[in-house]
């Protein structure tokens, strides 16, 4: 493409259950029926947290974006709130399919979608559960909960149990969650404690927002049972990993012999770490990458 399109911002909503997630929709301008991908993030973030940043470039690029937050969670309904529910993530993805599929801004026949660390897990299953998509986009995945809970270590490990005790006796009562915090710093009670993890997180969140670092600890025992990467087999349309070279939340051999099963996969790896992506250098050759592969297959008009 020889040039960068204009495009709008729209606040919109779509039902997901008896809830609503709250979303931005980005629209080329001058493009009557553009193609659209479909972004969600990872464990416990929300679109404010740098996906506008690669739903503005694919816009310019004259593919439509719809960039989500999942229920529970930032300005999205649900109750009680923090609530990570894999099985209700993944019908926010099939929402937000229907959703763009009945708008008449957007090609709906014409859809991608885009996941990043554990929404790039749900990308995975998400394309293998709908074949009528045209692509995906799976960043620095999330592909095995064993792996990802092994590069935990033991002590952070044994550290859960009680919370997630806690939480269970909550859920039962219907009293309000236990919370284990989503980063924090190395052999440190949290789902990711990386070095790079706590400063990793707080880099995303822009100023002014109210990110809240923890989420309800039930999800720990779902989390280490989720293994989206079993689902690339099933991947019927192209499907891009970008995988990080030096992950240190999401293990690169794991995503790497997983995307290898995808019949149409195409795999691009970084010498950036997984928190990298989404700033900087980094985030400028992830971006072009990406770009590239959705105008191959959604077919944007040329600008």
């Amino acid at each position: 493409m020889s040039a960068s399109l204009a495009y709008i911002r729209k606040d919109v909503t779509f039902r997901s259950g008896d809830d609503r997630c709250a979303a931005w929709l980005y629209l080329p301008t001058g493009v009557a029926s553009p193609p659209i991908v479909i972004l969600g993030h990872g464990l416990g973030a929300t679109r404010e947290m740098r996906l506008d940043a690669f739903a503005e470039e694919f816009a310019k690029a004259g593919i439509a974006a719809l960039a989500f937050t999942y229920r529970h969670f930032g300005d999205s309904t649900g109750q009680p709130r923090q609530l990570l529910s894999i099985k209700k993530q993944l019908a926010d993805w099939d929402a937000a399919i229907a959703h763009v599929m009945s708008r008449d801004d957007v090609d709906g026949q014409r859809i991608a979608v885009w996941g990043s660390s554990f929404g790039g897990g749900h990308a995975i299953t998400v394309a293998s559960r709908h074949p009528e998509l045209l692509a995906a986009v799976s960043q620095c995945p999330f592909t095995d909960g064993l792996a990802s809970a092994m590069a935990l270590g033991p002590i952070a490990a044994a550290k859960s149990m009680p919370v997630l005790t806690r939480d269970l006796v909550a859920m039962v009562r219907g009293s309000e969650p236990s919370m284990i915090p989503l980063a924090a710093g190395p052999n440190s009670l949290a789902l990711m404690n990386a070095p790079d993890a706590l400063p990793g997180y707080q880099a995303l969140v822009p100023p002014g927002l109210d990110f809240r670092n923890e989420v309800a600890a039930r999800v720990i025992p779902t989390i280490m049972a989720y293994r989206p990467g079993r689902s690339a087999k099933k991947v019927t349309m192209p499907i891009l990993f970008c995988v990080s070279n030096s992950d240190s939340v999401t293990p690169p051999e794991d995503t790497i012999r997983y995307a290898r099963s995808a019949p149409l996969g195409e795999i691009k790896t970084y010498g950036a770490g997984h928190f990298d992506f989404y700033l900087g250098e980094p985030f400028d050759a992830l971006v072009a990458d990406q770009i590239e592969f959705l105008s191959r297959h959604l077919r944007p008009e040329s600008v």
